[in-house]
C-alpha cells in the first residue's frame, strides 16, 4: 500500500514515508523489490486515506461569514472550493494538510 501511494501524480517518497512513519530509504528499498510492486487489481480499487481531526471549534468560536465562494487549486493537484461560512484556522490546517 505504502508503495503504491508514490506513484500517484505530485507526490514524493519522502511525503509518503512521513505519512507512515518509515524511512524515506526504506521506501526506496521496497520500490526496487518486485514483491512490493503494484498489482492491477489495486490501480482499480477505491482507496481511502487515513483521516485526523486536528482541531475542533470551541463554542465560543464562531466561523466568520463570508458570502461568495472561496476556490484554492494546490500545486499538487488537489482543489477545495468551499461555498458561505468558515472558519479560517480550520480551512488553512487543511490546506497544509493538502500541500504535503
Amino acid at each position: 500500500m505504502i508503495c503504491a501511494q508514490t506513484r500517484f501524480a505530485g507526490v514524493s517518497v519522502s511525503q509518503v514515508a512521513r505519512r507512515y512513519d518509515v524511512n524515506a530509504n526504506q521506501v526506496f528499498n521496497w520500490l526496487k523489490n518486485p514483491c512490493f510492486g503494484v498489482r492491477t487489481e489495486d490501480n482499480d480499487a477505491a482507496n481511502f486515506l487515513p483521516v485526523e481531526i486536528v482541531d475542533t471549534v470551541q463554542p465560543e468560536e464562531q466561523p466568520v461569514a463570508a458570502e461568495g465562494k472561496i476556490e484554492v487549486a494546490l500545486a499538487n493537484g488537489h482543489r477545495l472550493s468551499i461555498t458561505g461560512s468558515h472558519d479560517p484556522k480550520t480551512l488553512a490546517c487543511l490546506i497544509r494538510n493538502l500541500s504535503e
